[in-house]
């Protein structure tokens, strides 16, 4: 089992720089962080674009595998994202994982003026989105005309330094991005139940990633993938669950879910004063020797 953590873009560079420094210093195998233009509490805070925050951690760090958690089609388009995307894989070094989503009805979906699409092209639009990104991340050139999505001639030379392109990691729930998942993943993302950790008592959260591993294994095998072939990734925090209150509590909870299957989890590095105020102290002793403690 590996361990991440997801550092917000909230900070200017001056401090923001020292904060993926640490990250790697204290051995996570990946930092993430969220592409959104704002998100929920954070909209009125300081809020810096992803994939500039993502380069310049790439030239502040050397080893520790760097992405996105998630991208998605609310305001980007394949086209400009793959070229964005050779691009950080090109100055990481080959260090780039994309986490990638259909995404979600928050500010995002409708910054650029639109109307927010229903839950059915949004997901209509996920699996043409991924697709086409599929295909421009692995040629050299790309024409494609879909519903949503077209490219025309579009180049992507000289590629990704990852043979035969950056990893997806496909964050889904439902059934429609399972199959993605299943047919473009190298890796599925999770958070718990949808519906939120109001509505799922602790006790029942691990059954609901069960589940959602029974249906992600159905969906491998529909595509003829072995479901072994993915990484399994759960982003810690949003759910009722507390495991950042103590290296006990976060041993208990990552052991139920290695039991499970979940291959990589993913903690919040914490903000304070936010829904993700955690003690810098544990969570540094956490990064440390957490799954030491597994055994």
């Amino acid at each position: 089992m590996r361990l991440s953590t997801v550092i917000l873009p909230i900070h200017r560079w001056s401090e923001g720089q020292q904060v993926w420094r640490r990250a790697e210093e204290l051995g996570f195998h990946a930092a993430y962080t969220y592409d959104h233009l704002s998100w929920r509490s954070f909209r009125d805070e300081p809020w810096f674009g992803s994939v500039p925050t993502l380069t310049a951690a790439a030239t502040a760090t050397g080893r520790i595998r760097l992405g996105t958690l998630v991208t998605s089609p609310n305001f980007r388009h394949p086209v400009t994202l793959a070229k964005e995307l050779i691009t950080l894989d090109d100055v990481s070094g080959g260090r780039l994982t994309l986490g990638i989503g259909a995404g979600g009805v928050g500010f995002d979906a409708t910054a650029l003026g639109q109307e927010a699409w229903s839950a059915k092209e949004r997901a209509a639009r996920f699996g043409e989105f991924v697709g086409l990104l599929d295909e421009l991340l692995r040629e050299d050139a790309t024409t494609r005309e879909g519903e949503y999505y077209s490219a025309v001639e579009a180049r992507n030379v000289p590629g990704c330094v990852q043979v035969p392109r950056v990893p997806f990691y496909v964050a889904a729930t439902g059934p429609r991005g399972l199959r993605l998942a299943a047919e473009h993943g190298q890796g599925w993302v999770t958070y718990g139940d949808p519906r939120g950790p109001a509505d799922v008592p602790v006790e029942q959260a691990p059954e609901v990633i069960a589940g959602q591993l029974r249906k992600l294994a159905a969906a491998c095998e529909a595509a003829g993938r072995d479901v072994g072939e993915l990484e399994k990734v759960l982003l810690q925090g949003s759910t009722a669950e507390k495991p950042l209150q103590s290296v006990d509590a976060f041993v208990d909870w990552a052991g139920r879910y290695r039991e499970l299957g979940i291959t990589e989890l993913v903690i919040h590095w914490p903000v304070p004063d936010s829904i993700f105020a955690n003690d810098l102290g544990v969570f540094e002793r956490i990064a440390t020797e957490g799954l030491a403690q597994l055994g």
